[in-house]
């Protein structure tokens, strides 16, 4: 039986360690000694973890982008020290340091990192600002993950900011709080003299953080990156923001992007924002990396958080957390009004050809991508167009038909903003990412029809897209352009390197693939033309016609050899899109709900 006594007992105990573990203090202070050789020096305090040791752990990827990247590799110097005494460390796995702190109440560990890798999902940092990618910069107690935590940053001589989505600590000079180490991984810190500017949309205060100059115009941008999240917002109906962070990185040439929890990192070139194109091009990554905020950091594959930060976390789902975010932020630029319905139908012709003519995507299904994308998406060969596709890309079609395919079932009441907003709430009242079955499900609730056989064609499967048929749901005409042609093919792409045009990749079963060209050959001349420039736009080859026999003298391995090659006809489609003056009510109604305008 058990006693009264001994339930108090018990209630004592359980309240003694509820205070114990309530009583762990971690916090991280990082300055910068020697910017200009792209180091941080990191001191992480840790009090309250009596034990006879404790690793300390950094994470090996970063959120987002799914790669192992050893972010330990940049550590240096790691000590540990109680009351002014060293204490014995022991590096006892590529990222966890055992300290033996004989139950020590305080324990503090010094360490530094080099930083020298300009992404927006790595630390850098040189003497004119630091960006710290936080997963690449702070470690954690093991077992303490759900601790909070805050960082006090001293900026370097001449630093007079610092920009970042986590919360100030009140008092305290570029001193920050987190809740636990997620959200400190989820928060990345820009420190220097950045240009920073703030606008309102949505009932949110959304601040943007400008390194790196560029001829950009900030009144405009508080304008229109507003629209844009402002479409956002009115489709999930709420945003779950109280404040949000751009760090923007402009650089002379730059791109991508890193979603965060309530920021964002952008790469952008620093003279883009007068053309239209380039302009157009940061507000696309804006709207992509925004959407961000439902799809992936709340709206998300089940496998995506918590995370396991030692190992790679895998899901067959980015083709939905990645891809549809693609595909919605053309969505949203016709939404806000920088793109027309032309622009739109054009630019979702161009993504359908874009898949229909990567040779991998007949190989790899968009599930087998996305579980795959830790061996294969960031870590691309001169192979991978013959053997692989990317969730991004699969993704943005599968988005684009399964919209249409909503959109006509329900005769233009439904679309897959629905299915989107309705996955949203699941996931925020049940506190948890979703199932494939679950998405699948709710796709299927929300149209009315089963989607087995789309899911076996397009999803787990690599059948090529109906496009004709969907598109015509919405009266969008599309045509192949090169229909009917014979078009003469080599099959290679080239890069000129030191003055030699060297193969880059040989596409699967064309001419250069069945005639032995291989990857790495030195291209001298074709039919004793030499070869200066792009090879498939030689004369010599765009005036032959299929079934020609050309000579292609190359070097490999510093031997000059002569090829009889038989020119093949290009696989290449080539999609116009235009929607149909005389589209059916049927059809109009479909394009509405699908357009969203």
């Amino acid at each position: 039986m058990f006693g009264k006594k001994a339930a108090i007992g018990l209630v004592v105990l359980l309240a003694l360690g509820m205070t114990a573990k309530s009583e762990v203090k971690i916090g991280f202070e990082v300055s910068f000694t020697e910017p200009q050789a792209h180091y941080a020096e990191v001191e992480m305090n840790i009090a309250g973890i009596s034990k006879d040791f404790i690793d300390v752990k950094m994470p090996v990827w970063a959120p987002g982008s799914y790669l192992i990247r050893e972010f330990s590799k940049g550590v240096e110097g790691f000590k540990a020290t109680s009351a002014g005494k060293a204490l014995r460390v022991e590096k006892v796995r590529k990222n966890i340091w055992r300290i033996y702190s004989a139950k020590a109440a305080q324990v503090k560990v010094n360490y530094r990192v080099y930083a020298f890798e300009i992404s927006v999902r790595t630390a850098f940092i040189d003497a004119s600002h630091a960006f710290l990618s936080s997963t690449g910069i702070f470690m954690y107690p093991d077992g303490y993950l759900k601790s909070p935590s805050t960082v006090k940053v001293i900026p370097y001589s001449g630093w007079t900011k610092v920009s970042t989505g986590l919360e100030p600590v009140s008092g305290s000079a570029f001193t920050y709080r987190a809740s636990d180490f997620d959200i400190l991984f989820d928060s990345p810190i820009e420190v220097g003299t950045q240009d920073v500017f703030d606008f309102m949309a949505s009932g949110v205060k959304h601040e943007v953080a400008m390194y790196g100059g560029g001829n950009y115009d900030k009144e405009k941008l508080k304008v229109d990156m507003a629209k844009v999240i402002e479409q956002e917002t009115a489709m999930y109906g709420e945003n779950p923001n109280k404040h949000y962070t751009f760090i923007v990185h402009n650089y002379a040439t730059g791109g991508g992007g890193l979603e965060h929890l309530n920021s964002t990192v952008l790469g952008a070139s620093r003279n883009q924002y007068t053309t239209e194109r380039g302009y157009n091009g940061f507000l696309e990554l804006v709207a992509h990396e925004y959407h961000h905020l439902w799809n992936v950091k709340r709206l998300r594959p089940v496998a995506l958080g918590p995370f396991d930060y030692d190992n790679e976390n895998y899901t067959a789902n980015l083709w939905i957390a990645e891809g549809f975010t693609a595909y919605y932020e053309n969505k949203f630029m016709l939404r806000a009004g920088f793109i027309n319905s032309d622009n739109f139908v054009t630019r979702m012709g161009d993504a359908v050809a874009g898949v229909e003519n990567t040779i991998g995507a007949k190989v790899q299904s968009a599930s087998a991508a996305s579980y795959d994308a830790w061996i294969k998406q960031y870590r691309p060969n001169e192979n991978s167009g013959n053997t692989s596709v990317s969730y991004y890309t699969k993704g943005e079609v599968i988005g684009l038909l399964m919209d249409l395919e909503i959109a006509h079932a329900t005769k233009g009441t439904k679309s897959l903003d629905d299915v989107m907003k309705a996955m949203y709430l699941q996931c925020k009242t049940l506190k948890r990412g979703y199932t494939d079955a679950e998405f699948k499900a709710m796709v299927e609730k929300i149209s009315g029809i089963s989607f087995a056989t789309f899911y076996e064609k397009y999803v787990n499967g690599v059948q090529p897209a109906d496009y004709t048929t969907y598109l015509g749901y919405a009266g969008v005409q599309v045509n192949n352009a090169n229909a009917g042609k014979s078009i003469p093919y080599l099959g290679v792409a080239s890069k000129k390197t030191e003055g030699k045009i060297m193969i880059t990749s040989v596409a699967r079963n064309s001419a250069a693939w069945v005639d032995g060209i291989n990857v790495n050959d030195e291209i001298i001349s074709i039919n004793d033309v030499p070869v200066e420039a792009a090879i498939e736009r030689m004369p010599v080859i765009t005036g032959s016609k299929v079934g020609d026999v050309l000579k292609v003298t190359l070097k490999r391995d510093g031997t000059t050899r002569d090829f009889k090659v038989t020119l093949k006809a290009s696989p290449n489609i080539k999609l116009v899109s235009q929607i149909d003056p005389n589209a059916t009510d049927a059809q109009k109604a479909v394009l509405k709900r699908w357009m969203g305008i």
